[in-house]
């Protein structure tokens, strides 16, 4: 390798925005799929040891994605809160869904010096934009473990972990 190439190299981010948002879009096909599997009547009350519900955790993900994304794009942030509460799959499913259509829709207009800017995500936690995101990423992963006990609590099998596609 000539020194052009390593510095062509050294010079690429190790992961690009459009990578990282698919990244996280995997994550979220997956929530989807874990939501799927839960029977009607338990993905709003059932818990084990004092957890929160699926559904409640579900709502603290759509709380956190959408307003985030667009926090980190404009600089200007909501006043975090749960999302909106429905009653049935099929509306939670719903919320979901557009959810990802607005991310995919948000994610692009991000200035990428957003990403390593400081920033107080909801007015309470700082941090730059990269970490907001992988806090966004981490604490789905973390509650969708969570609602992989439950399932299997339940004698229901939960989608492989490995599936994001």
């Amino acid at each position: 390798m000539g020194n052009n190439s390593q510095t062509q190299i050294l010079d690429k981010p190790v992961i690009s925005p459009e990578e990282l948002l698919a990244h996280w879009q995997g994550h979220r096909l997956l929530t989807r799929k874990t939501i799927e599997a839960f029977p009607e009547d338990k993905l709003f009350t059932y818990s084990i040891g004092g957890m929160r519900p699926f559904a409640e955790l579900v709502y603290e993900f759509l709380g956190m994605a959408v307003p985030g994304a667009t926090g980190i794009a404009t600089g200007k942030w909501q006043q975090w809160a749960d999302a909106k509460k429905v009653t049935a799959k099929k509306d939670l499913l719903s919320l979901w869904d557009q959810a990802t259509e607005d991310l995919n829709h948000i994610w692009p207009a991000i200035p990428v010096h957003r990403f390593q800017e400081e920033d107080v995500a909801f007015g309470q936690w700082p941090g730059t934009g990269i970490s907001f995101v992988f806090y966004f990423i981490d604490n789905e992963i973390h509650h969708r473990g969570q609602a992989y006990v439950y399932l299997r609590s339940l004698g229901i099998e939960p989608p492989a972990f490995w599936d994001r596609g």
